[in-house]
């Protein structure tokens, strides 16, 4: 270890550990419950309480202070007894019993003299006129006091033997606010500084303060603060002032950081925590990173609670593990039980964090939770669920596909459970979980589970989950399927078995005709939707065709056929025999309504698999189409997607939606005026129309008329211009 800048050299020694801490109490004969708990790791005070013990005062369990006092109380009387043993040698008169004791009340009396006279120099030591001064030589006191070790040479002075136990006793002799006033807050006055490590005294003043004026010392420190990092950011002072600012920052961000680190119960000290949080946001971590945080004696909500207001105070090039975020990760890794449903309150906090777009205090507990699932996964599930925030319905989503077997024992338990919200998750999750199954183990913890809620006549409205849980298990899917279609058919208010359970159930059933005909019979915007999933090529042809009849007698639907068509297109050159045959019927003979929903569809980039027969029919589309708004959104869709297309189609696309619009009844004018439009709306395709009209100014001088194309080229420099 090494000491911090402008500190004389030292080895810190921090409290010893408990095995650390139990040796050191054998070696020196001290019993384990002959010190008080919390200093019972005290190196000093171990140290001092075994000579206390050798004198035989063995009573009570003292803590720090007392030992200090005792220790002092008995040096002085051995210092006594020294100096009355000099004075009889000398000649002079016996002194026994009373007479000691009231000479070693003088001692005592002229060794806090010395305390406080060294605190003036502010060196922490007595020169040599001082030392002589209290205690003569001639009278034998500078023997007494120093064979008994209470002061020792140092230099051209004096000091005290312990450092720990100069600043006790002086600092029952320090003025804290007049030190406060000289180190802080304060005007800076001419002369050597107070050295960095003599703030031993002022510290433990403060420790001695009652809970009030404490508080009110240590608000002043954090206001300082605040007024100091304006003052940083001011450009006028001069570079002998900023140096002793600097040293003012020091005293006032150290003497804060160390009175909270030793305050046994950092409770009390709350709103000043809270203060000191709102400055570290406002100014940086500076000497409260999130290793502080952690060592305060504070209990784990009011921690967390701290740390999630320091969040967005992270540095963006923070080194990791010293960032708040590491902080609250430790907390985690320490303590996953406690601290799980103390992150999921941060759920509702939507700040943002500095130097991660995109991320807020929210998404970085849904990170953590997520990284360290492993600790406490039933623990995270139950606390997850007991949040009930749609952050933690997302993890839970993820939990489902990453960790199904703790997702499984979390759905039994819920299935269990007397509290109707617990039965809805299960219901919920059961469904979400049950795709993602492997193990026999897992696949019996969702069957009890479905069969607990299918037991439930009051839970009527969970059925339909519960059914579709039971269709995922090959064990019990043909005993249930008869109560699983007739929950599709004809279900009871809220309990409609989701036709995905049904349709992932076709390929492995012998006969699908029964699923199929309950499928057409309820069919709707689901079914169409959940049909895309099928991928057989029997099954998926029928599917094809039950889009088809369905589309024929409800073309409000057509969304969701889009998607059902968007979907195949993604798996592939495989799809081409059920997509292509339905698309082109669509294209001919649908309504406009249809068409448009196509279009937007064959005109996105799509996926790269989908490329060659998504340009096929986005070809056909253009070669047939005649109606100027089917034309108009699939314009809308080129637009949108120039940034995911190469810059050649988007061109050809444009191209020859302009000229098929050319040919449509009023389609040079929605060309026109919706070219000008997406041009300013998409920023990538504003661009590509700019370098068109550049280069291809004849083709494009066809296509769109001056006033556009004035228009296209202004956006383009302006956009030019913000770049």
């Amino acid at each position: 270890a090494r000491p911090a800048r402008r500190l004389p050299p030292a080895l810190p020694l921090a409290d010893l550990t408990a095995a650390e801490a139990e040796t050191a109490r054998a070696r020196l004969g001290i019993p384990a419950d002959a010190v008080r708990e919390a200093d019972a790791r005290h190196p000093l005070t171990l140290h001092l309480l075994a000579g206390i013990r050798a004198a035989e005062v063995t009573a009570g369990r003292p803590g720090r202070d007392e030992v200090f006092a005792a220790h002092l109380d008995l040096l002085c009387l051995r210092a006594a007894v020294r100096i009355a043993a000099a004075c009889a040698d000398a000649g002079g008169a016996r002194v026994h019993g009373p007479g000691v004791r009231r000479l070693a009340a003088r001692v005592a009396g002229r060794v806090h003299e010395a305390a406080r006279r060294a605190l003036g120099p502010g060196q922490g030591q007595l020169d040599r006129a001082a030392f002589e001064e209290l205690f003569p030589w001639r009278t034998g006191w500078a023997s007494a006091v120093l064979t008994e070790g209470l002061l020792v040479p140092a230099g051209p002075g004096y000091r005290f033997a312990h450092e720990e136990l100069s600043d006790w006793i002086q600092a029952g002799h320090l003025d804290v606010p007049t030190a406060l006033g000289l180190l802080v807050h304060g005007p800076a006055v001419p002369g050597l500084p107070v050295p960095r490590h003599r703030i031993g005294p002022v510290l433990e003043a403060l420790r001695r303060l009652a809970p009030d004026p404490l508080r009110r010392e240590l608000i002043a420190l954090v206001d300082r603060l605040n007024r100091f990092a304006e003052e940083e950011e001011q450009e006028e002072e001069q570079e002998e002032e900023t140096g002793q600012a600097t040293d003012r920052v020091w005293w006032a961000a150290r003497l804060l950081r160390e009175t909270l680190l030793r305050a046994p119960d950092a409770r009390p000290h709350l709103p000043v925590l809270h203060a000191l949080a709102e400055h570290v946001a406002r100014a940086g971590p500076g000497e409260f990173g999130g290793w502080f945080w952690n060592r305060l004696r504070l209990p784990e909500p009011d921690r967390l609670d701290l740390l999630r207001r320091l969040l967005p105070a992270d540095p963006a090039e923070a080194v990791p593990g010293d960032r708040y975020l590491d902080a609250a990760a430790r907390r985690l890794a320490r303590d996953p039980q406690r601290a799980q449903p103390l992150l999921c309150a941060w759920f509702t906090d939507g700040r943002r964090l500095r130097g991660r777009p995109g991320a807020t205090v929210a998404t970085a507990a849904q990170a953590l939770l997520h990284t360290h699932r492993g600790l406490a996964p039933d623990d995270l599930t139950e606390a997850l669920v007991t949040a009930a925030h749609p952050r933690a319905d997302e993890l839970l989503a993820v939990l489902a596909e990453e960790e199904p077997s703790a997702l499984c024992r979390a759905v039994d338990r819920w299935a269990h459970d007397e509290r109707p919200e617990r039965r809805v998750a299960a219901a919920a999750y059961g469904l979400a979980t049950a795709p993602h199954v492997r193990t026999p183990t897992d696949r019996e913890l969702l069957r009890r589970a479905a069969r607990a809620l299918l037991a439930r006549p009051a839970d009527a409205t969970l059925h339909g989950s519960a059914l579709a849980i039971l269709l995922r298990d090959p064990h019990v899917r043909g005993r249930y399927l008869p109560d699983a279609l007739a929950c599709f058919r004809d279900p009871e208010p809220g309990s409609r078995l989701p036709a995905e359970a049904l349709v992932a159930a076709l390929p492995v059933l012998p006969d699908p005709d029964e699923v199929f005909a309950a499928l057409r019979a309820r069919a709707d915007g689901e079914v169409v939707r959940a049909l895309a999933a099928l991928t057989t090529p029997g099954l998926a042809r029928r599917a094809g065709d039950l889009v088809r009849e369905h589309l024929a007698r409800h073309p409000g639907d057509a969304p969701h056929a889009a998607f059902f068509v968007d979907r195949r297109l993604d798996q592939g050159p495989a799809a081409a025999s059920v997509v292509r045959p339905l698309v082109l019927d669509l294209l001919l003979g649908a309504p406009a309504v249809v068409r448009a929903e196509l279009a937007l569809v064959l005109a996105a980039p799509g996926g790269e698999a989908s490329h060659p027969l998504r340009g096929d029919l986005a070809d056909t589309l253009l070669r047939e189409e005649a109606d100027p708004q089917v034309l108009d959104v699939f314009l809308g869709a080129v637009a949108a997607g120039a940034s995911a297309r190469p810059e050649d189609r988007t061109r050809e696309l444009l191209r020859r939606t302009g000229r098929q619009l050319l040919r449509a009844p009023g389609g040079p004018a929605v060309f026109e005026r919706r070219t000008v439009e997406l041009a300013r709306a998409e920023p990538a395709f504003g661009a590509l129309v700019a370098r068109w009209l550049v280069t291809a100014e004849a083709e494009a001088a066809a296509l769109l008329g001056p006033s556009a194309r004035r228009t296209v080229e202004t956006l383009s420099r302006a956009a030019a211009d913000v770049t």
